[in-house]
């Protein structure tokens, strides 16, 4: 994965954009703070904005006073195997292993092979809302 998905808010960010094909810059961030429920600093939010610019996975137009972002052909491509990459995560086989076999973060490859140990994580008492 490339450096520039390490960020949660670039990732939501250009799913928005891949969503509603190009948003105002306002509009953008009041969506993601919506989503977020709380707000995001303008400085910080700008310059999520110009980063993906420069690396060339967003393009910006001029509409009026406004700034229109929308994804490129490498930003699509990028949220796209981004997407692929979390849904192999989420519907894998329950085996816990990374790609190369290895225990994952905990060291813990699943013991059973079943996703038991997941399974029984998701049903602990204490995780649930």
């Amino acid at each position: 994965m490339t450096k520039w998905f390490h960020s949660g808010r670039r990732r939501d960010l250009c799913a928005l954009l891949y969503d509603h094909g190009e948003l105002r810059a306002q509009s953008a961030k009041s969506r993601l703070e919506s989503h977020y429920d709380e707000r995001i600093d303008p400085g910080s939010f700008y310059g999520t904005l110009s980063a993906l610019v420069e690396a060339g996975y967003l393009d910006r137009r001029t509409e009026g006073i406004a700034d229109v972002y929308a994804l490129t052909d490498a930003g699509e491509a990028a949220l796209l195997d981004h997407y692929a990459w979390l849904g192999e995560r989420i519907e894998g086989d329950g085996e816990g292993a990374s790609e190369n076999g290895d225990a994952g973060e905990n060291g813990d490859a699943g013991e059973k092979g079943d996703g038991s140990a997941r399974e029984a994580e998701r049903g602990r008492s204490d995780l649930k809302d």
